[in-house]
């Protein structure tokens, strides 16, 4: 059988790119599609694939910029070609949905999230007060609802959802009209592990710095608390909250995977600020046996057990977060109930869900849609 994986872009091994390597895992001889590449950024099994990229490829201060680019990408994305394969799947949180698959092909998406900038996080990415009133209502309201419609329009080129959680399953049901298969995505628990190490008094985030993860709430929320904070990830977001110069907190940058290991381990509590989609970093932390502090809305709701492996904040209130800052304090939370959390969601577990999905849609064929 010859199959086909679909990724937005690949520019660093984040949770979507998590997935991807668990497809690769199942699929050794697969190509892959993705608008841009980034050589270096990539784990030795994905980038062992042979890899396919889009025009944007070719030019390196798009490449930086890709999101600049969100118009094009539905006319790049269905330029692939797939003609000759059995069974394309998508890893989909922006385009990758879109492609266009060849009669008798299956195709069988694995929905991160349907398209933030166009659904329901356009604010956070283009509101008013991040690019101004004129590119807000001319350039980009306009844009993103021609991509909204397109984005709902070819949600019937996908034989079968899958979704990395349940709040993603509602999402896709909202938007697309379609039912989904949840499926969460994996958690590598063999190389996330807790330690001899005394954990500090300060807090952690990683994450990548951009708009909707609300690395801001989380800065007020220490500061409000008196404590400190230390910040993993890199993203458009870093130079602006930088420049802010707040005294009590630590910009980190991209950290190797050992690095991020010993931050979770010596942190007081890792912080979820963002309605997450699903969310693979808190139960790295819980796998380290360190508790989550998060938004109690979305991914977080399926991760995260308030008073047992962390605490959940009813909403983003900077006072009512730094008051449940002060209330991990009060609790007795046990590293082993965080662990055997996090080992509900492991790598294997992952695996063989997804392989059994799969091959079950590929024995009903391409005829059906689910």
């Amino acid at each position: 059988m010859r199959v086909a994986l679909v990724h937005d872009w690949l520019t660093g091994m984040r949770g979507g790119e998590k997935v991807l390597d668990v497809l690769c895992e199942l699929y050794p001889e697969a190509d892959i599609f993705t608008l841009v590449h980034e050589p270096g950024r990539l784990n030795p099994r994905i980038a062992g694939h042979r890899i396919t990229t889009s025009a944007l490829q070719w030019s390196p201060a798009v490449r930086r910029r890709y999101r600049h680019c969100l118009p094009l990408f539905p006319a790049l994305i269905e330029r692939f070609d797939f003609t000759g394969y059995d069974l394309v799947i998508s890893s989909s949180h922006c385009v990758a949905k879109s492609v266009i698959v060849p009669p008798g092909t299956v195709h069988v998406c694995y929905c991160h999230s349907p398209m933030r900038y166009a659904w329901d996080q356009f604010e956070a990415y283009f509101g008013v007060d991040r690019v101004g009133v004129a590119a807000h209502y001319l350039l980009y309201r306009p844009v993103m609802r021609h991509l909204a419609r397109w984005d709902a329009r070819t949600a019937g080129r996908v034989g079968r959802f899958l979704a990395n959680s349940h709040y993603v399953a509602d999402r896709i049901r909202r938007y697309y009209n379609r039912a989904s298969t949840v499926v969460h995505p994996p958690v590598d628990t063999t190389f996330y592990g807790p330690s001899a190490t005394v954990p500090g008094r300060h807090f952690l985030i990683v994450s990548a710095l951009v708009p909707y993860k609300r690395i801001d709430l989380a800065i007020d929320a220490t500061r409000r608390a008196g404590r400190t904070l230390r910040i993993v990830g890199e993203g458009p977001e870093r130079a602006r909250l930088e420049a802010e110069r707040h005294p009590h907190v630590t910009f980190l940058g991209r950290l190797p995977d050992e690095a991020v290991r010993e931050e979770y381990r010596q942190a007081a509590a890792l912080l979820l600020p963002a309605d997450e989609d699903f969310g693979i970093v808190p139960l790295e932390a819980q796998a380290c046996g360190r508790p989550v502090v998060a938004l109690g809305h979305g991914g977080a709701l399926e991760t995260v057990l308030d008073g047992e492996t962390g605490v959940l904040v009813p909403d983003s209130d900077p006072d009512h977060w730094a008051d449940a800052l002060r209330r991990l304090d009060t609790l007795t939370l046990e590293p082993g109930v965080a662990r055997r959390q996090a080992e509900r969601f492991s790598r294997e577990v992952c695996l063989a869900r997804i392989k059994q999905v799969i091959d079950e849609t590929v024995t009903a064929g391409a005829g059906r849609q689910w």
